[in-house]
């Protein structure tokens, strides 16, 4: 195992783990509960998301069905980001 591919994979499983919790605190504005701090966990959670799932998103818009959303963009990202980083911890 090099330093690269494990500070890489050490770096991609920071990264999924803002996205567990950028689908959480959706979730939670979705279902309109929680405590006021879920408002500025869910900023944070964008403001790093948001770079790598935008031009994913520009290219595959959400699916509407109704009056719900899935945000396909998001599920592409999220298990790339697993693919990748079992490849950056097997390097």
């Amino acid at each position: 195992m090099s330093l690269i591919g494990t500070v890489l994979g050490w770096i991609l499983t920071v990264f999924l783990v803002v996205m567990i919790v950028r689908m959480v605190v959706d979730w939670l504005a979705v279902a309109r509960r929680g405590p006021l701090w879920v408002g500025r966990v869910r900023a944070l959670a964008h403001a790093g998301t948001e770079p790598v799932v935008a031009p994913v998103r520009r290219l595959l818009p959400p699916l509407r069905a109704g009056g719900l959303g899935i945000d396909l963009a998001f599920t592409i990202v999220f298990i790339l980001v697993l693919v990748l980083r079992t490849v950056a911890f097997n390097l």
